[in-house]
């Protein structure tokens, strides 16, 4: 006779919860509870309106399920619509915006409640989401990029936490997003002969709207590490600054600075503590070149800021004049002065045949 065991079913999984729910319930508790408890109200009912049915609700969090991931998604759409609009009608200070992630996964069944790898995915991905947005894995992409008139953007391949498998995710594009508007080929600037870079603003993740000024230096200050590099044009500040806090779409944003590629990342900073993750996109296919994660003390701040130059460098594998390619490999060094004295060197050698100069600036790389 077969053991009983527990029961299994494939199962589309929406995850939710409120960016920045602690500073709410710091500044006004009682205010922050009825607001929730309104807008939980609605999603309960937007939910089930698309044929899914809320599991779970602890705290600022909603756990669902939909049999069709196509209704998943849509009504992770009308949810965002709606809570937009309840959202304009009230100060901006106490605005509550959702992150929603969305998995298909296998789970275990128990009752009213579901279990599993695929629900802790689901989880992983709302974390990726901005407030007011909406993320899902590759599965739930390759089922429905086909089944509605909805845009979606691939966000990049992520390593997350106690999730063996990286994991890759796609943003759905909502309409009050700019990548959803037709873009004015009048305004289209065409990339320079040399590889070109802009590096968008960092985003805040420490849920602390004081620690932007950070997020900034770190930016500022990879920017003019990437400018050192005499081959690589580099948008200055200033115009990449325009898109901090918005919802971008990449290819967009290259044909509107005019570049090649764009670097964007996040910040958290605990205690003595930050980690930041960044990644590199090429904005003609979409493609990511890479992407990575550091984690540090912020007395590593500076040599952090030096090795994400590194690897961006790198990943672009700068073409010299006459052909010759910079000797640039991930892991050859992390000190940044030693990489920009020996990029500066080979551009002697090759570029400008001023043999003396090279072997200083190589010689100085080396010490």
């Amino acid at each position: 006779m077969a053991k009983e065991g527990f029961k299994r079913k494939l199962t589309a999984i929406f995850s939710a919860d409120v960016e920045g729910y602690s500073r709410l319930m710091g500044d006004d508790e009682e205010a922050t509870v009825r607001t929730l408890t309104t807008y939980r109200e609605v999603m309960t009912t937007l939910i089930q309106q698309h044929n899914g049915k809320v599991l779970d609700s602890p705290g600022d969090n909603l756990l669902a399920e939909f049999v069709s991931v196509v209704d998943a998604v849509k009504c992770a759409v009308a949810v965002q619509k709606e809570v937009k609009l309840r959202n304009d009608e009230l100060p901006e200070i106490r605005r509550m915006l959702f992150r929603i992630g969305i998995n298909l996964g296998d789970v275990i069944q128990e009752d009213e409640r579901i279990y599993g790898t695929g629900v802790n995915i689901a989880a992983r991905i709302e974390n990726l989401a901005k407030g007011g947005g909406i993320c899902i894995s590759r599965n739930v992409y390759d089922q429905v990029k086909n089944q509605s008139e909805i845009g979606y953007e691939y966000i990049g391949e992520y390593a997350v936490k106690n999730i063996a498998d990286t994991i890759h995710v796609y943003r759905v594009l909502t309409e009050h997003d700019d990548s959803m508007f037709p873009f004015d080929e009048s305004q289209k600037l065409d990339p320079p002969e040399k590889p070109s870079i802009a590096v968008l603003p960092f985003d805040n993740m420490s849920g602390d709207p004081d620690q932007d000024y950070f997020c900034d230096g770190i930016t500022e200050e990879i920017i003019t590490g990437l400018s050192n590099i005499p081959l690589l044009f580099v948008i200055a500040r200033n115009s990449s600054a325009v898109y901090k806090g918005k919802s971008v779409n990449i290819q967009r944003v290259g044909q509107e600075l005019g570049v090649q590629y764009v670097m964007e990342g996040s910040v958290r900073k605990f205690g003595e503590r930050i980690r930041i993750t960044a990644q590199l996109i090429d904005t003609k296919t979409g493609h990511h070149l890479w992407a990575d994660r550091y984690d540090g003390i912020l007395d590593d701040l500076f040599a952090l800021q030096d090795e994400i130059t590194v690897k961006i460098l790198s990943a672009l594998q700068l073409k010299l004049e006459r052909g010759h390619k910079a000797n640039i490999w991930v892991g050859a060094t992390k000190n940044l002065t030693a990489f920009e004295k020996n990029y500066q060197g080979t551009v002697e050698y090759w570029t400008n045949f001023n043999y003396t100069a090279a072997r200083k600036l190589c010689e100085e790389a080396i010490e």
